[in-house]
């Protein structure tokens, strides 16, 4: 049964693109979202603990509700907003999770979600989103495609745009996952999560942080799409050359918000080749028996990839971010 929703009567921080959330703002975006997602589990595999030299506590979002963590910020999003602001219906653009999350989080408040996808996205993620009753409108697999097909439905519908992670709400939302993941285990060395636009990374940062300053956190990032690394080394946000990498999730550079939180509390980001990001999927299927996507192996594959960053012997906590990929049986 859908749980009732009372919805504020302003929504102060919609739309800010200065101020980031708090743990206070973490902390109440995870009751306002509570009732509606899953309380993810945190698995530990002995096997991958023995291979790797480390004692690493895997935090499921895979498990979480539409198959990855954006169903947390897109639940907190909605939850915010004034019946003024829901009137029309919410939108954004995203090439599959963000939009499964939005379109699902949109029909449990009972408005409408248009939602805005490049033609290449994943197929399994396409279905998703019909699926949770979002209204598709494709484009090119560009930004500038995405921005300009969003703009010309919000000026037909006069929807209410949710971004799919340069926006307070959703990271406060993300960051959730991470307070879940910190009252179950409060004494880990090192807390990852993968880097793309960078909400989870943000939330996770912040809460993480707050809640434990001694706490090293780390991103893994695809070395085929290395913008958010160069962004952090540069100290300016730096534009993603066309990115190649099987971690479709992870294809979008920094936006404001997200480059200034990933500025204040990342300690670094570890890059990961292609090859590895396979290894370490593969690996979490076999030694787990459960299936992440490509983007959830990153953490672990840059882990992998980076053997000399001091990261052994240590309690690692690991973002899984998803579960959405197709699988082909032939």
């Amino acid at each position: 049964m859908t749980p009732n929703i009372n919805f504020p009567a302003t929504s102060s921080m919609s739309g800010n693109l200065t101020l980031l959330p708090t743990l206070v703002d973490i902390f109440n975006a995870h009751s306002r979202i509570k009732p509606f997602i899953h309380r993810t589990p945190v698995f530990t595999s002995s096997s991958i603990n023995q291979i790797l030299g480390a004692e690493f506590y895997f935090k499921c979002e895979n498990f979480q509700k539409v198959g990855a963590f954006k169903f947390r910020g897109a639940t907190n999003a909605v939850l915010s907003l004034s019946p003024q602001e829901l009137a029309c219906g919410v939108g954004t653009h995203s090439s599959g999770n963000h939009a499964a999350a939005l379109a699902l989080a949109a029909r449990n408040a009972g408005v409408p979600a248009y939602i805005v996808m490049p033609g290449t996205a994943p197929e399994i993620k396409k279905i998703a989103v019909a699926g949770y009753g979002g209204i598709i409108s494709y484009c090119e697999p560009t930004l500038e495609a995405r921005e300009s097909m969003m703009a010309k439905v919000q000026m037909e519908t006069g929807c209410t745009f949710i971004h799919p992670f340069n926006r307070f709400e959703i990271i406060a939302g993300q960051g959730t996952a991470a307070v879940e993941l910190l009252e179950d285990y409060p004494d880990l060395d090192i807390i990852m999560a993968p880097v793309g636009g960078g909400g989870l990374l943000s939330g996770t940062a912040i809460a993480a942080k707050s809640m434990n300053p001694d706490i090293t956190v780390w991103a893994g990032e695809p070395e085929n799409a290395d913008d958010a690394f160069r962004s952090l080394s540069a100290g300016s946000i730096q534009e993603a050359v066309p990115p190649n990498t099987i971690a479709d999730g992870l294809l979008t550079s920094l936006g404001s918000l997200t480059f200034k939180a990933i500025n204040n509390h990342v300690n670094s980001i570890l890059l990961c080749p292609e090859v590895i990001i396979t290894q370490a999927m593969r690996l979490v299927w076999e030694r787990m028996k459960i299936i992440i996507e490509p983007s959830s192996a990153v953490p672990l594959g840059s882990l992998m990839s980076n053997p000399d960053k001091g990261w052994k012997n240590k309690k690692i906590g690991i973002i899984l971010s998803g579960g959405n990929c197709h699988i082909a049986l032939t």
